[in-house]
């Protein structure tokens, strides 16, 4: 089982992509851009490949296994991914009953047999919205996707989610770590795009999670880079 598992969640314009900019080794990272050949909001030296059959996600894991100098595969976003799937084969299927079966069963089968067997660092990126809840009547906050995988929810396939937040620095007061750094120019913007690594009263409806104890009370916010939770990885299971 892959431990070193990361999904990185959050609005649009959160910050999630921006998150990446920091990672080490980027010449050994693969980025599958599922997002219509958007691109990265800064200049890196990863691999980058378009992803235009969302089938192809397959072949990258598979085929990153056999380059020992591949340490981090990053899927941008599980969200777009999803709709590109959707898209291709579900809305031109003879029958749709059967397609959004196999929708759901795409995913299931990335996760199940090349993500959980993979070597590698692997992180995932998705958007979230808030969705009512019926039955109690709360706003949640989670990735939203089609049909059976709404209900099961994406993030219960991972142990570590952080969520991307756009917070004024004076909500940060409280949370001085060694991992949270305000810069002087944020503190004129008086705002910083930060992680948030456990769940507060303010955002218990929300569906941010990470093994026990890997995160103190004063490490909810800490700074806007995936390398920061990668190495927590790391080290909490050594």
């Amino acid at each position: 089982m892959n431990k070193n598992l990361i999904l990185v969640a959050g609005k649009s314009a959160s910050g999630k992509s921006l998150s990446l900019r920091n990672l080490r080794n980027p010449e050994g990272v693969w980025y599958l851009d599922c997002e219509n050949n958007k691109g990265l909001p800064f200049n890196s030296k990863f691999q980058e490949f378009i992803i235009t059959d969302p089938r192809d996600v397959y072949g990258a894991f598979t085929e990153a296994e056999k380059h020992e100098d591949v340490h981090t595969i990053i899927i941008d976003t599980a969200t777009y991914l999803m709709d590109l799937y959707e898209s291709q084969y579900v809305l031109t299927a003879a029958n749709t009953m059967k397609a959004w079966g196999e929708y759901a069963q795409f995913f299931k089968r990335l996760m199940a047999e090349y993500v959980a067997k993979s070597t590698k660092d692997v992180i995932i990126l998705a958007h979230t919205m808030d969705v009512l809840n019926e039955s109690e009547m709360i706003n949640e906050t989670l990735v939203k996707v089609k049909g059976s995988l709404m209900n099961q929810g994406i993030e219960s396939y991972f142990t570590t989610v952080v969520a991307t937040k756009k917070l004024a620095t004076k909500k940060l007061d409280g949370y001085a770590s060694d991992l949270l750094n305000i810069t002087d120019e944020e503190k004129i913007d008086k705002f910083k795009y930060v992680y948030q690594t456990k769940l507060t009263e303010e955002t218990v409806n929300e569906r941010i999670r990470s093994k026990y104890g890997m995160w103190s009370r004063n490490e909810t916010y800490i700074d806007n880079d995936i390398q920061l939770v990668i190495d927590r990885i790391h080290a909490y299971h050594t």
